[in-house]
């Protein structure tokens, strides 16, 4: 499961995504007591020996080791703790950041394969998630109570992530760099129509003013200006609308989630539903790059092909494999940095310190990269949109209860 562009996480994650909703309600760490008992029995004092050894079979006394019981003096600081939250949010957004850029780049070698990048990266989550179930199952954190939840709705989180990573990276291949995050930001408009509408949940006049600003945002940087000052002038409009879609399909998914218990539990067998309906639904999603069904098999060698850079025919395959693999791992580093500043401060700083990373990644990619020479112009338009988007997130996550909880793309 992969989270290209929100505060999701998968995670992880997330997500992040980076695609998961968290409580940050985490326990303070109280102060440790150190409790410290001599290693063998030769340790003990020679009479302690000699009276165990001659006590009477009926006598009451009671014989105390040598116990030393410390409380330790040191406490958190407020300044170590803002310490500790500022330096973890300079990991998350560093992250966020790299993150952000690398799926773009990891589509430059395989604009061609965007399904076969994302059955991949589908099936190393696969490995990733489960490997950490089977690791928790083993430590007694997860249950058998918990492995034995009906799958219908891990199957449903599964084909809804299945739509929104295959679809996503088939329109991020061919959009520019720059309008990837907005896009992505769509993301919270439709989990919050389909958190009322499906959950009954309420909003306030804040969030949903936040939530129309995005809206606002969106439609200003992708569209206004001239047809040479647009972000996406020469670019089909089919494609804003499969990654605007594929937003839905992932908004969806963090729905069901949010019902959900352990969330490796969830993210384990959604995975696996994912790489399941990824492969089941290639069939149709390859038919928004024009491949017949028949040509599938060729299509999918041609793109382990590009991946592995083997063979004769990879023209336009550099960068591959490691822009990619590069990619994974960061957006695992991600999801894990959102986790580890959702528990030593909260959600509302881990969504505003992930909503800080957006307009860094838009002026980044914008910027001549490898394998992306030729950068992208951002009009004043698109600054314009890109400040009212950015507006509308501060808003709504400023509105949000400190106890809420937060989904970590």
């Amino acid at each position: 499961m992969s989270f290209p562009a929100t505060l999701s996480c998968r995670s992880l994650p997330f997500h992040l995504t980076t695609s998961i909703i968290l409580n940050s309600n985490s326990a303070k760490l109280q102060s440790p007591i150190l409790m410290s008992l001599p290693q063998n029995r030769s340790s003990f004092p020679r009479n302690l020996n000699r009276s165990i050894a001659k006590a009477p079979p009926n006598s009451s006394a009671v014989i105390r080791p040598n116990l030393t019981v410390r409380a330790s003096s040191k406490t958190p600081s407020p300044a170590a703790d803002a310490k500790l939250i500022a330096i973890s949010s300079a990991v998350t957004i560093t992250f966020a950041v790299a993150n952000r850029v690398l799926y773009k780049l990891a589509l430059v070698p395989m604009k061609e394969y965007p399904f076969f990048l994302a059955q991949f990266t589908t099936f190393g989550y696969v490995v990733i998630y489960f490997s950490i179930l089977f690791i928790r199952y083993r430590a007694g954190i997860v249950t058998n109570e918990m492995l034995g939840l009906p799958k219908s709705r891990f199957a449903a989180i599964g084909m809804l992530e299945a739509l929104g990573v295959a679809s996503g990276m088939a329109s991020a291949a061919m959009l520019p760099g720059p309008a990837i995050p907005i896009l992505n930001q769509t993301f919270l408009v439709w989990q919050l129509v389909f958190s009322a509408v499906l959950l009954g949940r309420r909003y306030s006049f804040y969030q949903i003013g936040g939530c129309l600003l995005v809206a606002v945002g969106v439609i200003v940087a992708v569209t206004s200006g001239s047809d040479t000052g647009q972000m996406l002038s020469g670019i089909e409009l089919m494609w804003p609308g499969v990654m605007i879609a594929s937003a839905a399909f992932q908004a969806g998914a963090s729905i069901i989630k949010a019902k959900s218990l352990d969330i490796f539990v969830v993210n384990s067998f959604g995975s696996g539903f994912q790489a399941l309906f990824v492969l089941l639904l290639m069939p149709l999603l390859s038919n928004l790059k024009g491949i017949p069904f028949l040509e599938l098999p060729s299509y999918l060698k041609s793109g382990a092909a590009c991946f592995l850079k083997l063979g004769g025919e990879t023209s336009g395959c550099e960068g591959a494999p490691l822009l990619p693999l590069l990619y994974i791992a960061t957006n695992m580093a991600f999801n894990i940095s959102v986790l580890n500043l959702l528990k030593v401060s909260s959600a509302i700083v881990a969504s505003l310190t992930v909503t800080l990373s957006v307009p860094i990644s838009i002026y980044i990619l914008s910027l001549p990269l490898p394998y992306l020479p030729d950068g992208a112009s951002l009009s004043p338009f698109f600054l314009f949109g890109s400040l009212i988007l950015m507006s509308g997130l501060v808003v709504y996550n400023i509105a949000q209860p400190s106890k809420e909880g937060s989904k970590s793309d």
